[in-house]
């Protein structure tokens, strides 16, 4: 099964991809889809779209896994994110590719097996788990990585 995962947001979005063969995970793909500032937010969103879009071409996954998003004190910023999260579903349904939706403290549990994880430790467990030589970056597409991962050993996703 090939999974991509996605940490939304409208500067970066960060995106990776495994193939699930039984218990072993191998990294196809990872990165970061960025955007300017200097673009209207219009402008960013389709950026988004069409980016994301031409990796779900590419690699064809069977399960997208999506970060939930969290509290965030700035009002602004959790709408911005929110509707990168909304171009990111529609791509996905358009391309009518289930979606699975985790929220940071569930990666962790995944990935770490500890919910209070740090960033630096949940990298260092993606990387082990995906025999990778070095932690994947930006830090963006190792988070989309380890929501990935966590979509592979999850039971919430529908066989």
């Amino acid at each position: 099964m090939i999974i991509l995962g996605i940490d939304p947001g409208i500067a970066d979005t960060g995106y990776g991809v495994i193939k699930q063969e039984g218990s072993n995970l191998t990294c196809l793909d990872y990165g970061s889809i960025q955007t300017s500032s200097k673009l209207v937010l219009a402008e960013r969103l389709g950026i988004l779209y069409q980016e994301l879009a031409g990796i779900i071409t590419k690699y064809q996954p069977e399960r997208v896994a999506i970060e939930q998003l969290f509290f965030c004190k700035n009002v602004k910023t959790a709408m911005v994110v929110g509707q990168a999260r909304g171009v990111v579903l529609l791509t996905c349904q358009q391309a009518q590719v289930p979606t699975v939706e985790f929220t940071p403290l569930q990666v962790k549990q995944a990935v770490a097996a500890y919910g209070g994880a740090g960033k630096m430790q949940v990298q260092k467990m993606v990387k082990i788990l995906l025999h990778l030589n070095d932690i994947p970056r930006p830090d963006d597409a190792a988070d989309a990585l380890a929501i990935a991962i966590c979509a592979a050993n999850s039971t919430k996703i529908p066989v």
